[in-house]
C-alpha cells in the first residue's frame, strides 16, 4: 500500500512537470492527497474485478495495477499509451486489469459499474465492480437510479465517494443537502459508511467488508471517503481563490503517505532505510516512464478513425 500510494504521488508530481513543460495537450486533474482512497479500495479487489474511474483518474489506474510507462505515454498522446494516445489523461483504460475507463462525464461511471456488476452476476463469475465518484457526482440523478437497480437485484457493486470537499471550485456543503452522502444509500437498503479517506488502512477495512458482502451475494455497499485534493481542480487552477492556506495546510498535516510511514516505523517494520529504497525505486520508475513516453512515436494520422465507435 505504501509503495502504491507513493507511485501515485510521484507520478502526479511528474504530470505537473509534463504539463507545465508543454509536453502534453489538454488538462490533467491531479490526485495528490487522495491516494489512500484508490489504494485502500483497490487493494481489496482482485485483478479481474472491475473499477470505473473519473476525470481525476490516474490514482485509480495506478492502484489497480496500471503501468506507469503506458499511462505516461497516454497522457502525452503517444502510440505506446493504453489507448494509443487517443484517450489522454481522462480516458485511460485497461480491460485486462478490469479498468473500464476513466470518464470525463461527471457521474459517467455509475451506469458502467452497475452494468458490469450485473454482467458478473449473470455470468456467476464472482467478480465485483467498484465505482469511484466525487462529491459533485453524488448529485447526479443516475446514481439514485442505479442504486435502486443494484439493491433490488443484489448486484456486486461498491459505490465509493471520494468526498474531497469541493466540486470544481464550490464547497460540497453549499450544494449537497442532507449532510452525509453515505446516508443517501440507506433508503435503498444499501449499507453506507463514512471513513477517514486519509487513512489507507481504514479505507481498506471498509472496502474489504464491502467486497466480501458483494462476493457472497449480499448486494451493494456505499463508502464515503472523507479526503482532500491538495492542488486545484486541474493543473491550471492554483486552488487558492476559494480555499484558505490554513485549510489546505490542515489537510496536508494528515497526509496519508506520511501517516502510514509513521505507523510502520513506530511498529518497527520496515526500517527507515527500506522505505527510502522504495522511494528511490519509485522515483526511478517514474523517470523511466517519462523517458519512454518522450521517445515513443505519435499515432499515425491514418489511424485517426480506428478504434473509434459509439
Amino acid at each position: 500500500m505504501y509503495r502504491n500510494m507513493l507511485r501515485i504521488r510521484r507520478f502526479e508530481e511528474q504530470i505537473w512537470e509534463v504539463y507545465t513543460g508543454g509536453l502534453m495537450d489538454g488538462l490533467a486533474h491531479l490526485y495528490i492527497g487522495e491516494e489512500a482512497v484508490a489504494v485502500g479500495v483497490c487493494s481489496a479487489l482482485g485483478q479481474d474485478d472491475y473499477i470505473t474511474s473519473t476525470h481525476r483518474g490516474h490514482g485509480h489506474c495506478v492502484a489497480k495495477g496500471g503501468r506507469l510507462d503506458r499511462m505516461m505515454a497516454e497522457v502525452m498522446g503517444r502510440v505506446t499509451g493504453y489507448c494509443r494516445g487517443k484517450g489522454g489523461s481522462m480516458h485511460i483504460t485497461d480491460l485486462s486489469l478490469g479498468i473500464l475507463g476513466a470518464n470525463g462525464i461527471v457521474g459517467g461511471g455509475f451506469g458502467i459499474a452497475t452494468g458490469a456488476a450485473m454482467s458478473a452476476k449473470m455470468r456467476k463469475s464472482g467478480q465485483v465492480a467498484a465505482c469511484f465518484f466525487g462529491d459533485g457526482a453524488a448529485n447526479q440523478g443516475i446514481w439514485f437510479e442505479v442504486m435502486n437497480l443494484a439493491a433490488i437485484w443484489d448486484l456486486p457493486v461498491i459505490y465509493v465517494c471520494e468526498n474531497n470537499q469541493y466540486g470544481e471550485h464550490t464547497a460540497a456543503d453549499r450544494v449537497t443537502a442532507g449532510g452525509s452522502i453515505a446516508d443517501r444509500a440507506k433508503p435503498f437498503g444499501i449499507p453506507g459508511t463514512i471513513v477517514d479517506g486519509m487513512d489507507v488502512l481504514a479505507v481498506h477495512a471498509a472496502a474489504q467488508e464491502a467486497v466480501d458482502r458483494a462476493r457472497s451475494g449480499r448486494g451493494p455497499s456505499m463508502i464515503e471517503c472523507d479526503t482532500y485534493r491538495y492542488r486545484g481542480h486541474h493543473v491550471g487552477d492554483p486552488g487558492l481563490a476559494y480555499r484558505s492556506k490554513e485549510e489546505i495546510d490542515s489537510w496536508i498535516a494528515r497526509d496519508p503517505i506520511a501517516r502510514l510511514r509513521r505507523s510502520m516505523l513506530d511498529a518497527g517494520e520496515p526500517t527507515e532505510s527500506a522505505l527510502e529504497t522504495i522511494d528511490q525505486e519509485v522515483q526511478q520508475e517514474v523517470a523511466d516512464a517519462l523517458e519512454s513516453a518522450k521517445s515513443a512515436p505519435w499515432p499515425d494520422v491514418d489511424e485517426v478513425a480506428d478504434h473509434v465507435y459509439a
